[in-house]
């Protein structure tokens, strides 16, 4: 695949949440903040700028960049451990809030996994996500099933990109959390019924 159309991993987590939200940061180039996200990168930025460093044979290594074509996408790691005793690679993510019901971040961190997998010819068996608001951090085991989901939701990815299209709002709690909840108006888009007064335009003009 082209390095130019490679889709960002962050796309994945944002398409999760709303495939309309995806659309508008990453096809329109929409973005706004609120408390939630300004926190989020605050947390990033303190992670990423950590040193390279080495402690009871672990090497840890903040704002990796990894890219893999075959595969599709391309992203910046918080943090990458190389487990010298097992020679392992784990990536790990930081997060905000706390544990998610869904499978939000495991697919993302999967994405990161699976760069390094192809960047390297090597082969991850964990990752692991911490949470801010819990202070505590989560092993994730990368299993067929979450690899399975993961490649899936690359390629839904790809094609809303190939679409070019923003999807129509699909109203639901996630809005409140939403920080382009001004700029996407789901109700006001929603409702919105100047499209079907267009086409019943043209209805009218061909009877």
């Amino acid at each position: 695949m082209d390095e130019q159309k490679l889709i960002n991993i962050s796309a994945l987590q944002h398409f999760v949440f709303c495939p309309r939200q995806c659309a508008l940061i990453h096809l329109e180039q929409v973005w706004q903040e609120n408390f939630l996200t300004a926190h989020g990168r605050q947390l990033h930025e303190r992670v990423d700028s950590g040193e390279p460093e080495t402690r009871k044979g672990v090497r840890f290594e903040r704002g990796v960049v990894v890219s893999a074509p075959l595969l599709g996408v391309t992203g910046k790691l918080d943090l990458l451990e190389y487990h010298q005793a097992t020679q392992q690679f784990v990536p790990v993510e930081y997060k905000r809030g706390k544990p998610k019901i869904n499978n939000l971040d495991k697919v993302q961190l999967c994405a990161q996994a699976l760069c390094i997998e192809e960047m390297l010819a090597v082969h991850i068996e964990q990752g692991a996500l911490w949470y801010w608001q819990t202070r505590k951090r989560m092993e994730v085991v990368f299993e067929p099933s979450l690899r399975d989901q993961t490649r899936a939701l690359i390629t839904q990815v790809q094609q809303l990109f190939a679409a070019g299209k923003t999807p129509p709002p699909s109203i639901g709690k996630h809005c409140k959390a939403c920080s382009l909840l001004d700029i996407c108006q789901p109700e006001l888009t929603h409702n919105d019924g100047s499209n079907r007064y267009i086409q019943a335009l043209f209805n009218m003009e061909s009877e």
